[in-house]
């Protein structure tokens, strides 16, 4: 196999893991992907799509896989950094599996309802015979039986729990529900998390065995259970909704993950930080400041919040700040960085490595 990797290699990614997630690790997890390695191996017949959902289903799972298969050929693992791939299929496919449009474009994927409906007339059934499932289900089948185990398969992005419902009120339709239509909203974001979460077991049943572990959209390794939970749409409400609508079913989220992180996503999802570090089972927070906001280095009172409430931080970005955002906590313990690089800084990516004792 041309994937540069092996049991050993895995061996120490797990418990490297172990050590950061119990806050016994005295330094970062660091993932460093290197690009451009002699990948030993012909090129695939199709080419690399960011969206997976974009190959046209004449395109099978297999030669979905072995395009992944090359790309993987073609990278040098460093520091923490693993072989792991993502089916993505857009941001809430569920929302897909649910019966919306599923619209995918060079740059992301849209869903759209087929008939727009009230309220009080939606209903948000699990289908596991939904095509759309069925195809993401079809590829995880596919990788783990060419990787048997040496790729970790991540789960594809399924979405936050108002984020899903938007999809089958979009616009403004769902943020005036919350004021119209309150207990149907609640009803509807109980239902999506029944959804949510029996499309999360069905489709890590077809992953586990042999996935070595678990990942999400984001590729932070845990061996027991992980996601990077979200819900985009509190961007545009305050804290009194967020308590009222979100909350409740992202806490119950946390409670059945055993690492959990949060997707903080722009200034608008500030104001809920406060709230989300109650939630005593949520592990970690990924602060994104979004476009047309000063980088990860101008947040030192965000980092500060989440380091003082006992959570871990992804900071997103890559390695660029990691350097700053240490100085600026007194240290580097409890953060997780990864980034993909061009083998010509191999040297410079080495060295970071060596300052922060992980090589």
């Amino acid at each position: 196999m041309s994937i540069e990797f092996d049991a050993t290699r895995w061996g120490q990614v797990k418990e490297v893991a172990r050590e950061w997630w119990a806050g016994r690790l005295k330094r970062p997890l660091i993932q460093i992907r290197l690009q451009g390695r002699d990948p030993q191996r012909p090129a695939s017949r199709h080419p690399f799509m960011g969206f997976t959902a974009r190959y046209p289903k004449s395109v099978t799972p297999e030669e979905i896989v072995d395009v992944w298969d090359y790309e993987l050929s073609k990278t040098e693992f460093l520091g923490d950094a693993f072989p792991d791939i993502w089916p993505n299929f857009g941001p809430g496919i569920i929302a897909g599996f649910l019966g919306a449009r599923v619209k995918p474009e060079e740059h992301t994927v849209w869903f759209e309802p087929v008939a727009l409906k009230m309220p009080a007339e939606l209903r948000l059934a699990c289908d596991l015979e939904n095509p759309w499932f069925r195809r993401v289900r079809d590829i995880c089948r596919a990788a783990q039986e060419r990787w048997q185990g040496l790729v970790q398969v991540s789960m594809t992005d399924l979405g936050g729990n108002l984020d899903i419902l938007a999809s089958f009120r979009p616009g403004d339709a769902l943020l005036l529900d919350l004021y119209d239509y309150p207990e149907d909203v609640k009803r509807l974001t109980w239902q999506a998390h029944d959804a949510w979460w029996r499309y999360f077991n069905e489709l890590n049943a077809a992953l586990r065995p042999p996935n070595p572990g678990y990942t999400a959209w984001t590729p932070i390794f845990s061996e027991p259970p992980y996601y990077m939970l979200q819900c985009d749409f509190a961007y545009m409400i305050g804290p009194d909704m967020f308590d009222e609508f979100v909350k409740p079913e992202l806490a119950a989220s946390c409670r059945r993950l055993e690492h959990a992180f949060y997707h903080l996503d722009g200034p608008g999802q500030l104001p809920h930080l406060d709230s989300l570090l109650t939630i005593p089972e949520l592990k970690g927070v990924q602060w994104v400041p979004g476009a047309g906001q000063p980088d990860e280095s101008h947040w030192p009172e965000v980092y500060r919040k989440i380091r003082a409430a006992g959570k871990r931080i992804h900071l997103v970005g890559g390695i660029a700040n990691l350097d700053v955002v240490a100085r600026q906590l007194g240290s580097a313990e409890g953060i997780v960085v990864y980034d993909t690089l061009p083998m010509s800084r191999q040297a410079e990516a080495e060295a970071l490595l060596r300052r922060y004792g992980v090589m």
